[in-house]
């Protein structure tokens, strides 16, 4: 996104090189309508400068924090390019962004994505940024910049990579860090949409989806009644974006930590919001499991410990918060159109997380 339209700009030598700048220039064309849908107070500058503007309104903040996060969407990107659906697939970019970052109690502000692709399609480009502008309106943030690159000799022509960063705000007296955790919180969990956008190599390495294309097609479009979809729809379902249910629940409930479930599933990212002494003890029978995992688990012969150290099982986010405003918060999430559970409690121990 970092060219306007330049009639005088073109080069055949580039071009004949494998990069086309006038397909950059369309590509621009096309998606500034969707970025106009992100627009919110505070936007300074349009696309196209060499730097992105923003003056954050940082009213009754007595001490404005920023908290910064960058994340890409890993090879759900081949399930995307498989069904040659791209709309949605920039939902995910900002998703994994911006969910880490309202961990911390931050409001998310702007989105920079950055589109690594073998050759500029500007219809296919306008179409990733479509995905990623929306996910900057579910997440109240704007999209201020970017960058489209073609790697020709470096990547194949139809593949492409994307990734993001995104900076929020929070007061410093109101970070979410953990640090007031005790022993008796209460620990809530979130439903996820599906896979999200974490473990896809082994997803792929489940069904068989490798270099065959072709094959892999038939793959992805077999339809499976316990999903009521094709697994490919399923696979390629949006990242839930936690924001604004989340800020809401943190107004009506004494949220104490997050953690948002990603890469290393329950046994990786739950510890992370534990400060030391303590452990989450998650009872298993309330993870509401969603018909993918089971899928998962019962196709490849996955044993249950792999499961919960590599997705999300159906829970996108696990909050722990103070016994007496837990019924708050899951009245909060659900009033925010979020479907939350109650999952265990902490307890004193130096596991970090323990399942049972």
């Amino acid at each position: 996104m970092s060219e306007e339209k330049n009639l005088t700009s073109y080069s055949d030598s580039y071009k004949a090189a494998g990069v086309d700048v006038t397909a950059g220039y369309e590509s621009v064309e096309l998606m500034k309508k969707h970025v106009k849908r992100t627009v919110i107070p505070g936007v300074v500058s349009g696309i196209g400068g060499f730097g992105g503007l923003f003056a954050p309104d940082l009213t009754g903040m007595e001490e404005p924090v920023l908290v910064s996060g960058t994340d890409g969407v890993g090879t759900k990107l081949k399930i995307a390019m498989l069904l040659d659906k791209h709309d949605t697939i920039g939902i995910d970019a900002v998703a994994m962004c911006v969910n880490d970052v309202v961990c911390c109690g931050a409001k998310p502000l702007f989105f920079l994505d950055y589109i690594a692709c073998g050759k500029n399609y500007p219809e296919k480009i306008a179409a990733i940024v479509a995905g990623v502008a929306e996910g900057c309106v579910q997440s109240g943030c704007a999209l201020i910049g970017g960058e489209t690159a073609e790697h020709p000799g470096m990547m194949p022509e139809e593949d492409y990579d994307l990734a993001g960063f995104t900076v929020g705000v929070v007061d410093k007296k109101k970070i979410v860090d953990g640090s007031r955790l005790q022993a008796g919180d209460v620990l809530i969990g979130v439903r996820s949409s599906g896979v999200h956008s974490n473990g896809f190599s082994l997803v792929r390495k489940v069904f068989g989806i490798g270099e065959d294309d072709g094959k892999n097609k038939e793959i992805v479009n077999t339809y499976y009644g316990e999903l009521g979809a094709t697994l490919g729809e399923a696979l390629l379902t949006p990242t839930r974006i936690y924001v604004k249910p989340l800020l809401a629940a943190m107004e009506k409930a004494d949220i104490k930590a997050v953690s948002h479930i990603t890469g290393g599933g329950f046994y990786e990212n739950i510890p992370r919001m534990m400060k030391e002494g303590l452990t989450a003890k998650v009872e298993k029978a309330k993870v509401p499991v969603l018909p993918i995992f089971e899928l998962i688990q019962k196709t490849g012969n996955i044993p249950e410990r792999d499961m919960y150290n590599t997705f999300n099982m159906g829970v996108g986010l696990c909050v722990a918060v103070s016994k007496d405003t837990a019924q708050a918060a899951v009245e909060a999430f659900q009033a925010a159109g979020e479907e939350a559970v109650l999952l265990g409690e902490v307890v004193e121990g130096s596991e970090g997380v323990v399942l049972w």
